[in-house]
């Protein structure tokens, strides 16, 4: 079975549209190093083809969009001590979330049912990205001890100073309203409405100057049919963003931990939440912070650049493969931290993480 399935789609002026879906149900389409390695090609070959007009990425299924990049696979190349292949998976993925946020052709992401880690960096690399009614967005590296990556140290920090750092220490789940609102996704239309977008940019005009705008223009039209279905949408950002300023009054983690185990609330949101990080790594909460400051005024290439040597000293310095071993690998959900708690993080470790393990940057040259 293909893991991602290519189709064009004729146009009625004679135009085509490229799909790109992945396809891997099972995983809920996390994005693996075959997954990559075989759209990078098929970009090639729509990119030089002046008949192909704009492109449609998703997942295959109702559930997911994409879950996420494929952590257990790197969890196995760590047990085998194979650093530059892990290394490589990074690189690669990071190259492909690049090369979507620089694409000339429009680009639409369908981002229905899951859109996390990975997923949320390939979404977010994409022109036109799309949610519906059953779209959750998160960064939930915090239960893995990772860290939000694919490009999340550029994006997540050109929200509001406390939604994006609570997005990123609590992994906390964004719905399409909200991801509207906040700029992660720029249209929400209905989960059944992907073959009228199909049928949608099938009828377009196409090459007259303005793609793009081509594209805006039926996914517009289908947003605004769907607008009563977001009516009385949740949206927990928006309502607790007071809420969130509290909780980040100022850059101390242990404050922070604290004020949020001690929030009177029944918002279910913001329960889930704190056992995010009752749960989460303590060591990550502090590489997670930060990454966010070193990164605050960074280019996407740099914030790359820094991912890229914060993935690898992830890897191999014991946190990461822990938190994949006790959530997806043993499932006991009993992941053996370094820390067991915020206070006795050594900062000299932190520190660590932000050593280049090599002479020079695998994606130097991007």
């Amino acid at each position: 079975m293909a893991v991602v399935i290519f189709r064009e789609h004729a146009t009625l002026d004679g135009h085509i549209i490229g799909e790109i879906c992945l396809n891997a149900e099972r995983t809920l389409n996390a994005l693996s190093q075959e997954m990559i390695q075989l759209i990078n090609p098929q970009l090639d070959q729509w990119l030089e083809n002046p008949k192909v007009v704009a492109l449609m990425l998703k997942g295959a299924g109702e559930k997911s969009f994409c879950a996420g990049g494929d952590v257990v696979g790197a969890y196995h190349l760590i047990q085998a001590q194979n650093f530059d292949a892990i290394d490589e998976y990074f690189a690669n993925e990071y190259r492909l979330d690049y090369r979507l946020q620089t694409f000339p052709k429009p680009i639409l992401c369908w981002g229905s049912g899951y859109v996390m880690g990975g997923g949320l960096g390939l979404m977010n690399g994409c022109s036109h990205r799309v949610v519906t009614e059953t779209s959750r967005l998160a960064m939930p590296e915090i239960a893995i001890g990772l860290f939000p990556d694919v490009g999340a140290s550029y994006f997540l920090n050109k929200l509001p100073r406390e939604i994006g750092y609570f997005l990123a220490l609590t992994g906390s789940q964004v719905s399409a309203v909200d991801a509207c609102w906040l700029g992660l996704a720029d249209y929400a239309l209905n989960a059944d409405q992907q073959d009228s977008v199909l049928e949608g940019l099938k009828a377009g005009i196409w090459n007259q100057g303005d793609n793009h705008g081509v594209l805006s223009q039926v996914l517009t039209g289908l947003a605004e049919q769907a607008e009563s279905t977001f009516v009385s949408a949740e949206k927990p950002v928006q309502n607790n963003q007071a809420i969130l300023q509290q909780l980040l009054i100022d850059d101390n983690i242990p404050n922070f931990v604290s004020r949020l185990q001690a929030l009177n609330s029944e918002d279910p949101w913001l329960l889930k939440a704190r056992k995010n990080v009752v749960d989460g790594s303590p060591l990550s909460l502090y590489v997670i912070q930060e990454q966010l400051k070193r990164s605050h005024h960074v280019t996407l290439k740099e914030a790359f650049l820094l991912e890229m040597q914060l993935a690898a000293q992830c890897c191999r310095l014991g946190e990461f493969a822990e938190g994949v071993r006790a959530l997806l690998v043993d499932k006991d959900k009993s992941p053996k931290w370094r820390y067991d708690s915020v206070e006795k993080v050594d900062m000299s470790v932190v520190a660590s993480y932000f050593q280049s393990p090599w002479e020079q940057n695998p994606l130097a040259d991007l």
